[in-house]
């Protein structure tokens, strides 16, 4: 007589069903895809040329204007200066009016001064744009994600903001080299014309089209809220208790040495020649620097959705443990090309971990206002510290500035450290 297979069970046949239905739904597409996708066109193109391109420029448009390469590039202090100074008002607005149409102006506004730029003939008409630019990216390179990103998901927040950060160092990868042909085959002026139309005619009208300010506009939940009982009003503080908490004025400290660390990955190429590489090889630290911002940002923000102290810690970790490599590589480049990776996710930190560390300590309710005034820690300490470290590398051995990182970075993880441990209490 054959055996008969058993039945399989009610119970288990629900348990299947149950694991299907969430399989399924884990697939369906949201339109909270297309939300991170425009953030990812915001960083990718719109920072990735703006900020990442910045450089390639130096040193054929101030050749042609007569001024020195630093004179140039005082046009960057005018950037940060300028976001520094619209932050507060630029987090009210984005609050109050529609986040669609401000980042579409935005975007259309640097791609007109990046047109102008390809006519300019004096030092200070670059200044002028330098402000013009700052105002813009107060809400293109600190607002957009951060705060569309926590409007639109619920769960893998921290995955989500990771990787459009991390478009800005792809967006460097495909820019800089594009800039460099287009610099050599048509000089700078074309450039920057070719970098305006860029912006004008892939970015604006895709941001005007597809951006959406809320989930309800399309008729929508947040990702991550799947069924009616499982939606909750923003939780966290108040933007008028928080601004008078130490927990804020610990996380501007926190942004401010952090933007200050970064801030020497502009001189880590000089360092490395002065320890007797090549500018060859000074170039591949370089790249080694901007893979680990780019994986730095997608893992940061993949360890801060399991656990923020962790997210804190690899940041911080890893970025100590960058700068001991890089004193050490002197003895060999394998040391200082790995220096330049681990220092990466330090440079990652900054955005996202930052931008993190607001949602976790002070929740979403009042994330906007709040997270726009801790970023102006960002704005400020890029414009003060950009050329503070330029001062000091002329009187001080870089091993005291690579040091001073670590110092910098410690304390960053002693405060950050703190406010969590505090908002949890």
């Amino acid at each position: 007589m054959v055996e008969q297979p058993l039945p399989i069970s009610m119970d288990r046949c629900n348990l299947l069903q149950v694991k299907l239905f969430i399989m399924v739904e884990s697939f369906k597409f949201h339109y909270g895809h297309v939300i991170v996708f425009c953030c990812c066109l915001i960083m990718g193109v719109i920072i990735g040329l703006v900020m990442s391109c910045a450089g390639i420029f130096y040193k054929p448009v101030s050749t042609e204007l007569g001024v020195s390469a630093g004179n140039f590039g005082l046009y960057m202090t005018f950037i940060y200066v300028f976001s520094f100074l619209m932050l507060s008002v630029a987090g009210k607005m984005m609050d109050k009016y529609s986040a669609r149409w401000l980042l579409t102006l935005c975007a259309a506004v640097v791609g007109l001064v990046f047109l102008g730029m390809s006519r300019f003939t004096l030092v200070w008409h670059f200044y002028l744009s330098g402000a013009i630019i700052g105002i813009a990216l107060a809400f293109l390179l600190y607002l957009s994600y951060p705060i569309l990103i926590n409007r639109w998901f619920k769960e893998k927040v921290g995955f989500y903001i990771g990787l459009c950060s991390a478009a800005s160092g792809i967006g460097g990868v495909i820019f800089n080299p594009l800039g460099g042909y287009l610099l050599k085959s048509f000089g700078w002026r074309n450039t920057y014309l070719i970098f305006g139309i860029i912006i004008l005619l892939l970015v604006t009208p895709m941001l005007g089209l597809l951006l959406r300010n809320f989930p309800p506009d399309k008729g929508l939940k947040p990702f991550g809220e799947a069924k009616e009982e499982d939606i909750k009003p923003d939780f966290g503080m108040d933007y008028t208790k928080a601004i008078k908490t130490p927990m804020f004025y610990a996380l501007i400290a926190f942004a401010f040495l952090m933007i200050a660390v970064s801030t020497l990955n502009l001189f880590l190429a000089t360092y490395v020649t002065s320890v007797g590489y090549t500018i060859e090889q000074s170039a591949l630290v370089a790249s080694a620097i901007m893979l680990g911002v780019t994986i730095g940002k997608v893992a940061l923000g993949w360890i801060n959705d399991k656990n923020a102290f962790a997210g804190v810690l690899t940041s911080v970790g890893m970025g100590v443990l960058g700068f001991i490599f890089l004193l050490m590589g002197h003895t060999g480049m394998l040391l200082m090309t790995i220096g330049g990776f681990c220092f990466g996710w330090a440079y990652a930190g900054v955005t996202v971990e930052t931008a993190l560390l607001v949602r976790s300590v002070f929740g979403t309710k009042d994330y906007a206002q709040i997270f726009s005034n801790i970023s102006i820690a960002l704005a400020l300490g890029g414009a003060v510290m950009a050329g503070s470290w330029g001062y000091l590398s002329d009187i001080l051995d870089f091993k005291l500035i690579l040091t001073s990182g670590i110092i910098f970075l410690i304390t960053a993880g002693i405060i950050g450290f703190y406010a969590l441990r505090v908002s949890q209490k």
